[in-house]
């Protein structure tokens, strides 16, 4: 295992690139320590696979370096970084059997029997593989398929790193949160530094002790799924995180209020303070969750209109007309849905302020 660095890393595919937009990794900074596990998460473009790529050797860096322990391994290939990588899609020897398949990188390696026969029936059984090992792989589903793939990334307990790009993606629905806690498991036991591409939050926010953010390039926050929920640092967390991501409203600042389009809505002394200095666009977001829904007016709440209500079983997702904005609000099941007028409560300690999409901290 080996703790991980970006220095100065940056990327495009153009040859000559000039511009900014030109580069698919924007330069980015960042550390993956060793035993580590951490989920690249974000929508389809932003950058997810070249980085894991380039953390893998599959792409050279237009600049920068990458540190396997301190030492510089920009120019080595990925056969020479000892790591292991699992695809979107499985990448077995169909003619081979399952434990053959397991053994296969261990046999590469020049272990001997006993250790690789020790080593291929633990991942088995984490994998609930054990039924399978003396069967061609060529015979088995699509699940088990994958299943041998994710095998054969953990099968060595020697990697520097084992990288996992949408591994899950053709596994069916119920068995993807199986397959999660696994690799939870897996982790906990083994120690093992694990890096998961995923565009599904709910996959990053399960797995992972530490999730990267993703957005044009860029890594717009790290930390654990509670500090991405509760705290985010860009317009973008705020948006992609969460079911349905946050509200955000264009305002200005008088006092220790925000102003939508006329409506005033109370912020948190500090909150109101920071935002003076700050420079750009301003607009307040709050979580669904914590915006209060009332049918009768109350202290600090503004009046809207309701405009639909969605049952989720155990909750509502409530959408109302702030002057024309859009807000959605999150309630339990069971809670009076008001017909027509409501009156919104923004909590201050709830309330964010942004600057040109950024977080005002």
């Amino acid at each position: 295992m080996a703790r991980i660095e970006f220095d100065h890393i940056a990327h495009a595919y153009y040859p000559n690139p000039t511009a900014l937009s030109d580069y698919a990794l924007k330069e980015i900074n960042a550390v993956w320590e060793d035993g580590g596990a951490y989920a690249l998460l974000g929508p389809s473009g932003c950058g997810k696979t070249t980085l894991l790529n380039v953390i893998s050797g599959l792409l050279k860096p237009s600049k920068g370096r990458v540190l396997y322990d301190g030492i510089d391994v920009t120019d080595r290939p990925p056969e020479k970084r000892n790591i292991a990588q699992v695809f979107q899609f499985p990448v077995l020897y169909d003619t081979m059997s399952v434990f053959d398949n397991l053994a296969f990188p261990l046999k590469n390696r020049g272990f001997n029997r006993a250790d690789t026969v020790r080593r291929v029936q633990e991942v088995a059984e984490i994998l609930d593989l054990t039924p399978d090992l003396e069967k061609k792989a060529a015979g088995l589903s699509a699940d088990a398929k994958q299943k041998i793939s994710l095998g054969r990334g953990l099968v060595r307990s020697d990697v520097a790193a084992v990288l996992f790009d949408e591994p899950l993606t053709v596994i069916d629905p119920h068995l993807k949160w199986h397959l999660r806690r696994k690799l939870k498991e897996i982790h906990e036991q083994l120690k093992l530094t694990l890096i998961y591409v995923t565009h599904d939050q709910v996959e990053a926010l399960t797995f992972a002790d530490q999730v990267i953010l993703m957005y044009e390039g860029e890594i717009v926050q790290v930390g654990t799924p509670e500090e991405l929920f509760e705290n985010p640092r860009h317009k973008f967390v705020g948006y992609f995180i969460g079911s349905p991501g946050m509200n955000f409203l264009p305002c200005v600042l008088e006092g220790h209020e925000a102003k939508v389009d006329g409506i005033s809505i109370a912020l948190e002394p500090e909150t109101a303070a920071l935002g003076v200095k700050a420079r750009g666009a301003l607009e307040l977001g709050i979580r669904p969750m914590h915006l209060e829904v009332h049918g009768s007016p109350v202290d600090g709440g503004v009046p809207a209109t309701m405009k639909a209500v969605e049952d989720q079983g155990s909750f509502k997702i409530l959408t109302a007309l702030l002057n024309g904005h859009t807000v959605r609000a999150r309630v339990p099941e069971g809670y009076p849905v008001p017909q027509n007028q409501v009156w919104l409560r923004f909590p201050p300690q709830r309330t964010k302020l942004f600057a040109d999409e950024r977080l005002v901290r």
